[in-house]
């Protein structure tokens, strides 16, 4: 069910704490931490503590959970001193989501190139 914590999500488990990870910020509905395998010198995640499969679903069942994310997203942006930078949220596995729980990348301290990929 929407919201509720899956067993077998990776993104559930950090929030549950029972799986690590570098947090860099933590609100009452969000967990911010470094991506383990970084495109850029900062890669944070933000997540909603709520599950929700991807931006699209989060979006259409908890909007002002999705702004929540979107609002930690320039805190993290703030904290590492970001004068850009870049937010990302694929969506579907064609778009590259590998982590079935909606998250968005912040990624900076390097030129981001467009088109991306």
């Amino acid at each position: 069910m929407a919201g509720e914590p899956q067993d077998d999500c990776l993104f559930c488990k950090i929030v549950a704490g029972s799986i690590p990870a570098t947090i860099v910020r933590e609100t009452e509905t969000t967990v911010a931490f470094r991506d383990i395998n970084p495109q850029a010198p900062t890669h944070v995640l933000v997540i909603p503590k709520a599950h929700h499969k991807d931006a699209a679903a989060l979006a259409a069942a908890a909007p002002e959970l999705a702004a929540d994310v979107l609002r930690e997203t320039q805190a993290v942006a703030d904290e590492e001193k970001l004068e850009s930078y870049r937010i990302v949220f694929n969506t579907g596995s064609g778009a590259g989501q590998t982590v079935w729980h909606a998250h968005a990348h912040v990624l900076g301290g390097r030129g981001l190139n467009w088109p991306p990929g």
